[in-house]
Parts: structure tokens; C-alpha cells; sequence
């Protein structure tokens, strides 16, 4: 075999080491989902990956659905995720994991803010959180929402804690530090010190 043809053997073996990461962002109007999509891709960019992230919306206002999909790896060719492939479902708000599950595979891992918002006529959260215990074992229900709430006034800073968390646990494959990096290549300055400490605040969890 010539040099070159065993140098594109070794590439192909090494995408398919290289695992493909899909997660898919979930919650509802005012909670900061594109926010979090862009400090997701920047990170991932960072990181030295392809990137591809598709934005969707339910009712474009406060409360409304809103969902993203972040597909990122060596070779990424769609941003949209398919049924059954997300290796990630981060949600903000426990009725909308449920809306999106269908996304998740048997080794999905799930990680849902412990923030609940009752609609007239639907669930109540005792049903939702009894669903959500159905989804498998690798489900993390965090307090992100109360802890940002009392550690810095905003609970919007939720979805940053949450990333951060996913990234010092090791659930998703990027680094801490590239994480904070895309969090001050993104954020205005007026407000990086505040979802910095949520990203330090994520780290002595």
C-alpha cells in the first residue's frame, strides 16, 4: 500500500473514533436557549470541531416552546439531529424535555433544570417529574434555576450554569476552559461577571 493510501486509511479510522456529538437545547421564551446555542458552537469551535446548529421555535415569546439542535465533530454535514440520536437533551424546563424525548436513544443522558411552569389544563409537575423518572437511569435533575436565583439575583443564568456543569462532569466532550472562553467571546461585557460566576459557581457544585 502507498504512503498516501495508508495516510486517508488512518484519517477514515480516526472520524470514526472520532464520535459524532449531537445535543439537543430545550425550554421556552426568556430562559436563553439561543444564548446558550451560540456559547455551545463558539465552545465547540474552539475546541477544534466542525460545527452545524439549527434553530427552532414554537410560539416566539416568553413561555413559548423553543428547541436547538448542536451537531458537532469532525465531519458534520446536517444540523438537524435525527429521531433517537441525541447523545445529549439539555432542558430548562421540565415540560419540555418530555416534549422533546423523542429525540433520546437508549444511552441519551438527560440533563433537566429544576424548573417547572403550569399551563392551564396541563400536567401537573408531580406527573411530569413521575415521566421523567421513566426516561432512564442517566436523568440529572438539577437546581440550577434556585441557585442562580440565590447566588446571583438572575435566574436566567440557569442554562450557563447547566453547560458549565454538563462540561466539569464530563457528560458532553468539551473542556471547562473552553467553555468559559466561548462564554467571553459571546457574552456583552457588561454582563460577563455575572454568567462568569455562574461557569465558577457550576465548577464547586
Amino acid at each position: 500500500m502507498c504512503y498516501r493510501c495508508l495516510n486517508m486509511d488512518m484519517d477514515k479510522k480516526r472520524k470514526k473514533q472520532e464520535k459524532d456529538f449531537n445535543i439537543v437545547l430545550c425550554g421556552v421564551g426568556g430562559q436563553g436557549i439561543i444564548t446558550l446555542l451560540k456559547i455551545l458552537a463558539e465552545a465547540a469551535f474552539i475546541g477544534g470541531r466542525e460545527v452545524r446548529t439549527s434553530e427552532l421555535h414554537g410560539l416566539s415569546q416568553r413561555d413559548g416552546s423553543v428547541w436547538a439542535h448542536v451537531r458537532f465533530g469532525k465531519d458534520i454535514n446536517s444540523p438537524l439531529i435525527s429521531r433517537g440520536k441525541a447523545d445529549l437533551i439539555l432542558g430548562l424546563e421540565k415540560s419540555e424535555v418530555l416534549r422533546n424525548a423523542f429525540m433520546a436513544g437508549k444511552e441519551t443522558k438527560f440533563l433537566i433544570n429544576h424548573k417547572f411552569i403550569s399551563y392551564f389544563g396541563g400536567p401537573s409537575e408531580k406527573s411530569i417529574e413521575a415521566r421523567l423518572k421513566k426516561l432512564g437511569k442517566n436523568v440529572y435533575l438539577v437546581d440550577a434555576a434556585k441557585i442562580c436565583r440565590e447566588r446571583t439575583n438572575k435566574e436566567v443564568l440557569a442554562g450557563i450554569y447547566l453547560l458549565s456543569w454538563a462540561s466539569f462532569q464530563g457528560l458532553i466532550p468539551i473542556k471547562p476552559d473552553a467553555i468559559l472562553k466561548a462564554i467571553e467571546n459571546t457574552i456583552l461585557p457588561k454582563y460577563l461577571p455575572l454568567n462568569k460566576k455562574a461557569f465558577s459557581l457550576a465548577q464547586s457544585a
